[in-house]
């Protein structure tokens, strides 16, 4: 069931995991079973202990693909919504942002500008609309923007908006961005580049 859900093989329950993580546990547990007359109780408690172990690592493994999901379902439910005749609430280009961040977790900002470039071809300058739709995204809350300990900025999905934010909230938060195309996070990500570039 799991796998037609399309979950990974990592989602099942591997007690062959456990033992091996868990060597010498499992060779003491074995080794007091002997001592105790081959009473299975040490054993069956270090057992019990990772199905315990197993299971919560699956439940987490689940709850991360339903949070994906809610997740995406949202992205593309704004996506077909309106603000005005001719734009859309996300764009399709920020649309693929947020796939790309589904699929990554977590990118650096220049690799996500060369990841979705196939979909910036048709844009005048492409890294610039980058910034302005990550901007964007980023003031809608649906995705974090940091810096790492190299000065880099690394781009990420906010898994828990769907949860956060009401409709009402989403169009304030819409309202208040500003209408500027390359302020808030990423204004100096331009600036950097070119500075690199000279």
């Amino acid at each position: 069931m799991l796998q037609r859900a399309g979950l990974r093989d990592t989602a099942f329950i591997a007690m062959s995991n456990y033992y091996y993580d868990e060597k010498k546990d499992y060779l003491s547990s074995l080794n007091a079973v002997g001592e105790l007359g081959d009473d299975l109780t040490p054993f069956l408690r270090f057992g019990l202990r990772g199905i315990a172990l197993q299971s919560q690592r699956l439940a987490s493994e689940i709850r991360l693909h339903v949070s994906k999901e809610i997740f995406r379902s949202l992205a593309h439910d704004l996506f077909t919504r309106l603000v005005s005749p001719k734009k859309r609430l996300i764009a399709r280009r920020q649309l693929e942002i947020l796939r790309m961040l589904l699929e990554k977790e977590d990118i650096e900002f220049e690799e996500l500008v060369r990841s979705v470039a196939d979909h910036y071809k048709s844009v005048k300058n492409p890294r610039k609309a980058t910034v302005r739709d990550v901007n964007h995204l980023a003031g809608l809350g649906a995705i974090l923007v940091k810096r790492d300990k190299e000065n880099r900025f690394r781009i990420s999905a906010k898994l828990d908006w769907p949860s956060e934010i009401t409709e009402g909230r989403f169009y304030e938060r819409l309202k208040s961005l500003p209408k500027s195309k390359t302020t808030l996070f990423l204004a100096g990500a331009l600036e950097e580049a070119q500075t690199r570039k000279a």
